[in-house]
């Protein structure tokens, strides 16, 4: 096991009692805490049945006011459809109260402790994160952690034998949590790197006994803090592809709940071997860049292309936008047809649906999706403008998207005989009997769709 050490034995005496008797007090804490959390916890519905809500976008304003308008928030999403929210990074990172989180120093100061500059993060207090959480939960809305692991930022410098130069991979964080050094870090005596380092940050090593035991292992690990004392439902990894499918494993097997990575690449078949290798679901980049394809070029048969929500459903995560991407400039709604009338669990954007899109239609689509989106897909049609596909649950539906300029009508078949249909999205007034061999005229209105299943 390796810990934070000084040239000197006696020092490292002194440091692992220090620690030791950290770590003792921590754990008290953590006993009241994990009781007290229990007592107020309400169980959510099981995360993944209904859709997310990434619940910020890059630079949301500071001062420590979005815990506080993310609750404010959380009642009319939840009766909206929303059944999750994805939050930043929660804890105190190098930037202090600058930071969107991804530059992680104390993965144990949810804004309690004077250090980076301030005490509480660019998000709010732990008061109010707390709070935050206990609205969720009261709301039948699950919380999920983003978890960045990959890397560090804000260490001191330390001389480091490995490189045989100073690094910055002194971490001595006030919470007392998870002390780190170069030991801990790329290179060192296990190996020299690992899947990848991002951004020239300190690269945190996951071989390393030390580092899996405040992870995951520990009974205060960050897996068993988040989990039990904060009450956080799942966890949202961030880069993915800088380590070992195995962490995200272990992590999740250690605390349970929902699990997303963010596997920042296009090819489906990659996707659905990280999913299979970590098991747990990926965001559906895939998915993404071929409806960002599809629109950009005018071309609707990109929607045909390969994606993870195709290979493997359960598994994926699928977006329009989110706080490093958003491409799809225009025909966004589209977009959104798209993922909530398909398989996989949709993930909205925070801008998208409180800024910039109509959110009556993205509600609509949300009831859409929660009430009639079920079972497996039948690629009907695409060309250049129009796309339609049936879903062949109960009671199922058939979406039609129209990227022409003007109205469109397509003869298709359904799953329903001699049966009423209407457009549950408004769009259209029609309300068409299907024949008795099931199909049916649908029409779909310019730059727009329509979403079909039984009156």
């Amino acid at each position: 096991m390796n810990r934070i050490i000084t040239m000197a034995i006696s020092a490292l005496l002194l440091c692992s009692c220090s620690e030791e008797a950290n770590e003792l007090q921590e754990e008290n804490q953590q006993s009241a805490n994990e009781l007290q959390n229990q007592e107020n916890q309400v169980v959510t519905k099981s995360v993944g049945s209904k859709v997310m809500m990434q619940a910020f976008y890059w630079d949301v304003p500071g001062n420590g006011v979005w815990w506080n308008t993310v609750s404010s928030k959380i009642p009319s999403w939840s009766s909206a459809g929303i059944d999750a929210i994805w939050l930043p990074p929660a804890t105190k990172a190098a930037g202090g109260g600058y930071s969107m989180g991804y530059d992680p120093f104390d993965y144990f100061d949810f804004g309690s402790y004077n250090q980076m500059g301030n005490t509480e993060t660019r998000f709010g207090s732990l008061s109010e994160i707390q709070s935050l959480i206990s609205t969720a939960h009261s709301n039948n809305i699950s919380v999920i952690a983003d978890i960045v692991v990959n890397h560090c930022s804000g260490g001191a410098s330390e001389y480091n034998p490995y490189t045989g130069g100073y690094t910055y991979t002194d971490f001595q964080p006030a919470s007392g949590m998870f002390a780190r050094s170069y030991h801990d870090f790329h290179p060192n005596d296990v190996h020299s790197s690992d899947a990848g380092a991002f951004g020239g940050y300190p690269d945190l090593c996951h071989d390393k006994v030390y580092v899996q035991n405040w992870l995951y292992n520990n009974s205060n690990s960050i897996a068993k803090y988040y989990k039990n004392v904060m009450g956080f439902d799942g966890w949202r990894f961030d880069y993915v592809k800088g380590f070992e499918p195995w962490v995200v494993k272990n992590f999740k097997n250690a605390v349970g709940g929902f699990t997303v990575g963010e596997y920042w690449d296009g090819n489906a078949a990659t996707l659905d071997w990280w999913t299979e290798q970590a098991e747990a679901s990926a965001f559906d980049f895939a998915c993404y860049y071929r409806m960002r394809d599809a629109f950009a070029n005018n071309d609707l048969t990109y929607l045909n292309g390969d994606m993870l929500l195709k290979r493997n459903s359960y598994r994926a995560v699928t977006f329009v936008a989110n706080h490093d991407t958003d491409e799809i400039y225009s025909n966004k709604l589209l977009a959104y047809a798209f993922i909530l009338t398909h398989e996989g669990y949709p993930c909205l954007f925070y801008r998208d649906y409180e800024d910039w899109l109509d959110k009556s239609k993205l509600n609509n689509l949300i009831w859409v999706h929660n009430n009639l989106a079920s079972g497996g897909t039948s690629y009907l049609y695409a060309d250049n403008d129009e796309y339609v596909a049936r879903r062949n649950g109960s009671p199922g539906l058939v979406v039609y998207i129209n990227n022409s300029d003007s109205w469109q009508e397509r003869w298709v078949d359904t799953n329903w005989s001699n049966t009423v249909i209407k457009d549950y999205t408004g769009h259209s007034g029609w309300e068409p009997t299907t024949q008795g061999d099931s199909w049916v005229k649908i029409q779909a209105p310019p730059h727009g769709y329509t979403v079909w299943s039984v009156k």
